[in-house]
């Protein structure tokens, strides 16, 4: 079952289908001609569904060997990169972000440890392009947060990959606190040369200075605020809520740096940007809701262990013959009486609640 889309039916031609809200009777007659008009194109790209060849659901395990769920992987990336082109470009800067990006480099030469925190759906979309230099030679703990929030086969390919690469990395849930005493102890060993070395010098010990850092709402705080066993940081399912930087003393011997969520001025890549924005980790004023719950469509009949299937038992909407957007359609007509925006967002709201099940939207790069 292969189903054809137009690359071209993405661009803001969404005012088309405005009036929909207004004259919901007609709406099949309008999505039929917007579907008409605006899905003709010379390129066009192959989305496969559940049943396919090259993407099977995950429950047929005979094709679902580790090379073609890998070149599948591979392919999606590939066809991400392309619909990002015909979309509003996703740019997000808070005026307080230049401010902390100075301070905080500031702070990290004061560290001894630096702890890097990432979305587990997207540990590569939540790597900022700059971290390595502003660490330097320090050491670094990555942890990967949401682990809840992926299956069990992307953990394990996350895990394999990084311990290639002789990085440390902690899996944690910073809702639930599973990885934060780990993530102590790893730090305090890290570390532990520096009051040794104090003590040749004639100094008293002091406690570790841990340094955390990483992308907004990847969970920082509430990170903090599990070690701690108490609120000491603001924290909040939204990007943007930790403002300043604030020290936190844990027991005796850490010291954490609690940072807002630092981002690139400007992001070239707008693959990772529409999956920030999928998983929530940049302000909603950055993006158009529907172009990137329609890339999302895509994508989740992309990945091998999801596919069309998962949507149409979420929805009760075929998805055969269209693009992401006129999915998006069919459910604002359905559900929504025409709104394609509150549309959009369940899609996304759905995500990220795990109603499709719990996955990562990336595999490490071969």
């Amino acid at each position: 079952m292969a189903v054809q889309f137009s690359g071209a039916c993405l661009p803001n031609s969404l005012s088309n289908l405005c009036s929909l809200q207004q004259r919901p009777p007609n709406g099949r007659n309008l999505l039929a001609a917007f579907a008409s008009t605006h899905l003709q194109s010379s390129t066009t790209i192959q989305i496969v569904g559940g049943s396919a060849t090259r993407y099977r659901h995950a429950n047929d395990t005979s094709v679902l060997d580790s090379t073609k769920v890998e070149d599948n992987w591979f392919d999606l990336e590939t066809d991400l990169y392309h619909w990002t082109k015909s979309v509003r470009p996703v740019q997000w800067y808070p005026g307080h972000i230049a401010k902390t990006e100075k301070e905080l480099k500031e702070q990290l030469k004061l560290m001894d440890v630096v702890v890097e925190v990432r979305d587990a759906r997207i540990p590569m979309s939540t790597s900022h392009p700059q971290m390595d230099l502003w660490i330097g030679n320090r050491k670094r703990i990555l942890v990967l947060n949401r682990e809840d929030m992926i299956s069990t086969a992307d953990r394990n390919a996350w895990a394999a990959y990084y311990a290639k690469q002789g990085i440390r990395v902690v899996f944690a849930n910073g809702q639930l606190g599973m990885g934060s005493m780990k993530l102590s102890r790893l730090a305090k060993s890290l570390a532990v040369d520096v009051n040794i070395k104090r003590r040749a010098r004639g100094l008293l010990p002091r406690p570790v200075r841990a340094g955390v850092v990483g992308y907004p709402n990847v969970g920082k705080s509430s990170l903090i605020n599990r070690l701690l066993k108490r609120r000491m940081c603001p924290a909040a399912p939204r990007p943007g809520v930790t403002r300043q930087l604030k020290w936190v003393r844990f027991g005796k011997d850490l010291e954490l740096l609690d940072s807002p969520g630092i981002i690139p001025m400007r992001i070239s890549d707008q693959s990772a940007a529409i999956k920030l924005a999928i998983c929530d980790d940049i302000g909603e004023r950055s993006y158009d809701v529907a172009d990137v719950a329609a890339i999302l469509v895509q994508m989740l009949a992309r990945i091998p262990s999801i596919g069309t299937k998962a949507l149409y038992n979420r929805y009760r909407i075929e998805t055969e013959g269209q693009s992401g957007q006129i999915f998006v359609h069919k459910l604002a007509l359905k559900l929504f009486g025409g709104d394609v925006h509150q549309a959009a967002f369940r899609i996304l709201t759905d995500f990220r609640k795990g109603k499709f099940g719990w996955f990562s939207l990336e595999r490490p790069p071969r």
